[in-house]
């Protein structure tokens, strides 16, 4: 047989010997080590590493709290312009600001909430100065406001509003204020259950103060250990509540629950993040409005 058959009938044997081979493929089931465990395979998917599942719960616990207020000076088209920076501490001062659109006009027209149309916070950065202002609007959309700032340092100004527009959502823009003179910084007071202003006992009580799950907050007022009954309503319930975090002086939306005019107080709040907080009560009582101020831990 010369080379040319040989290499031909070769060729013919090994191509009846893979036929045999898939053949038998095709009917038998494939050979697998009884030792070798059988893993299913689910497109591109794979068994998390428990360092994977903690990290996606940790980011999944972050989507759910949430946004911080008070962090931005511009947000959702719109600008915090606050005209009076500096003021001197001790003085009475007019501050005055606008907020304007994304073609740098100022805002004439708002939504009422809580029976204003815009709130202004001014706090200092340790949290040891607060004040609820309530500025008055002139036609051309600026804003003002008399103040006394007992203290120098660094402070934050916050605008609370919702604009009158199509399709426009509650914002809280903040800017940097700084009030002149000698400055001695405070620390941020303890952690505590009570506080007390003019007379009058705060306890805070209901559910702990947790990152990015809701609770109720509820603060008892009292004056003299007798239970406070017949709390005024202020800004349209019997109690205006504002949580500040410390540090960066994050602002926090706190929505007043349904009740009657005392000694109890309700909020529904939710912490953005873990940290340190103070909690800024405003009640009116005998035709007053006060604020007691406690500071909270959420963890």
């Amino acid at each position: 047989m010369n080379t040319g058959l040989k290499i031909t009938a070769f060729a013919a044997a090994l191509a009846a010997t893979f036929g045999t081979a898939y053949g038998v493929g095709q009917g038998v089931d494939p050979v697998v080590d009884a030792a070798s465990p059988v893993v299913e395979k689910h497109g591109d998917a794979h068994e998390a590493a428990p360092e994977e599942k903690a990290e996606e719960k940790a980011e999944e616990k972050a989507e759910a709290a949430p946004a911080a207020g008070g962090l931005q000076i511009s947000e959702g088209g719109y600008t915090l312009a606050l005209e009076t920076p500096t003021v001197a501490a001790g003085a009475r001062t007019e501050i005055r600001f606008s907020v304007k659109d994304g073609s740098g006009r100022k805002v004439t027209a708002y939504e009422r909430e809580h029976e204003k149309e815009l709130h202004f916070i001014i706090a200092s950065r340790d949290l040891t100065e607060y004040r609820h202002l309530h500025p008055v609007r002139a036609a051309d959309g600026t804003w003002s406001t008399p103040v006394v700032l007992p203290k120098a340092g660094g402070y934050r100004a916050f605008a609370d509003f919702t604009p009158a527009a199509p399709g426009a959502e509650n914002l809280t823009l903040g800017a940097d204020l700084a009030v002149s003179g000698a400055y001695t910084p405070a620390a941020l007071p303890p952690a505590t259950a009570t506080a007390e202003v003019d007379g009058y006992q705060v306890a805070l009580g209901g559910d702990p103060l947790r990152p990015g799950k809701a609770g109720e907050l509820k603060l008892t007022v009292s004056k003299g250990g007798r239970p406070v009954t017949d709390l005024q309503p202020y800004l349209g319930a019997y109690g205006h509540l504002v949580a500040l975090r410390s540090g960066d002086l994050a602002y926090l939306h706190v929505h007043p629950n349904e009740g009657g005019p005392g000694p109890e107080v309700s909020f529904t709040a939710t912490a953005p993040s873990s940290g340190t907080y103070r909690l800024f009560l405003d009640f009116q009582h005998e035709g007053k409005v006060r604020t007691a101020a406690l500071t909270v831990h959420a963890q």
